[in-house]
C-alpha cells in the first residue's frame, strides 16, 4: 500500500464514520418524534454505512476536494500561526548579533535564511542568495544555521559560527558548500586552513558558550515558527520554503514587495 492510497483509505474510513454517526443521530432523532427508521424500529448502522461507502466509491471527486479544503485550511492556519511567530520574534529573526549578516548592514529590507550545510537544496539555492547582495545594494541577509542533519551538521555549523568571530564568516560559509565532500569537522579545519583562520582557536571556539547559544537560538527560532526543513527564507514577513529552480526571481520579487508595501507584522 502506498502513502496516498493508505491516506485515501483512511479519509474514506473517517469520512464514512462521521456520515454515519451523524445519519444515525438523525434517525434516532426522527424515531423519538415518531417518524418511521429503518426496519425494526432502530437504526441499521451497517444498511448507512453501505451506502455511504457505495455513494463515496461512486464519487470520488468529493473526497479530493475535502482533502484541498482541508490542506487550504492547514496552510492558512501554519500561515497565521507563523507569522504571529515571526512578529513575536522579529528581534532574534532580523536583528540578532548571534547571528552572521552579509549584504548592507543597514538594508532597508532583511531576508532571513535558515539552512543546513549539508542540505543539498541549500547548496543549490546559495549562489541565488549572494546573487540578491550583489545585485540590490539596499538588502541585508541574515544567516542562521540550522544543522538538523547531525553531527557532521552541526560541526558545520559550530565552524562556520568559531570563524565568524575571526572576521571570515563568509568565505567559511561559502567554502562549506562549495569544497568537496561532506560538510563535517575535517571539512571545516581543511578551509580554516586555507583562508587563513587561526585553527586552534577556532576549535576552542566551536566549542564555545558564545556559539552554543547562537545555534540554540536559532533551533528556538525554527521551532516557533513550525519550520519543517531546509531551507526557509524569510523576506520580511514573507515566506520562501524550500529551494524552488526561480528562487533568485521570487527572492526579488518579494524583496520589492517589502520594499513598497512593508511587513503586515512587526519586523
Amino acid at each position: 500500500m502506498t502513502f496516498k492510497t493508505g491516506l485515501a483509505t483512511a479519509l474514506v474510513a473517517a469520512v464514512v464514520a462521521a456520515i454515519v454517526s451523524a445519519a444515525t443521530v438523525l434517525i434516532v432523532g426522527r424515531d423519538v418524534v415518531g417518524t418511521a427508521g429503518l426496519a425494526g424500529g432502530a437504526p441499521d448502522k451497517k444498511a448507512i454505512e453501505d451506502v455511504v461507502q457505495d455513494y463515496l466509491t461512486k464519487n470520488p471527486e468529493i473526497l479530493v476536494a475535502m482533502t484541498t479544503e482541508l490542506d487550504r485550511r492547514q496552510q492558512e492556519e501554519q500561515d497565521v500561526q507563523q507569522a504571529k511567530a515571526i512578529s513575536e520574534n522579529a528581534d532574534a529573526l532580523f536583528r540578532s548579533d548571534k547571528s552572521f549578516a552579509a549584504g548592507n548592514p543597514d538594508g532597508d529590507v532583511t531576508v532571513v535564511e535558515f539552512f543546513d550545510y549539508n542540505c543539498g537544496y541549500c547548496r543549490r539555492a546559495m549562489p541565488d542568495v549572494l546573487k540578491l547582495t550583489d545585485n540590490d545594494d539596499k538588502v541585508r541577509v541574515v544567516f542562521k544555521e540550522l544543522p538538523i542533519f547531525g553531527e557532521d551538521s552541526e560541526n558545520a555549523a559550530k565552524g562556520a559560527q568559531a570563524a565568524r568571530m575571526q572576521g571570515k564568516y563568509l568565505e567559511m560559509h561559502q567554502k562549506l558548500f562549495t569544497a568537496p565532500g561532506k560538510a563535517n569537522k575535517d571539512k571545516v579545519l581543511r578551509i580554516a586552513n586555507e583562508i587563513g583562520l587561526d585553527v586552534p582557536q577556532l576549535e576552542k571556539d566551536m566549542e564555545s558558550e558564545e556559539v552554543a547559544e547562537a545555534l540554540a537560538e536559532s533551533y528556538g527560532l525554527a521551532q516557533k515558527l513550525g519550520l519543517q526543513g531546509t531551507p526557509l527564507y524569510l523576506i520580511g514577513d514573507r515566506t520562501i520554503p524550500g529551494a524552488p529552480d526561480d528562487l533568485y526571481d521570487q527572492l526579488v520579487e518579494n524583496v520589492a514587495v517589502i520594499r513598497k508595501e512593508g511587513c503586515k507584522t512587526s519586523c
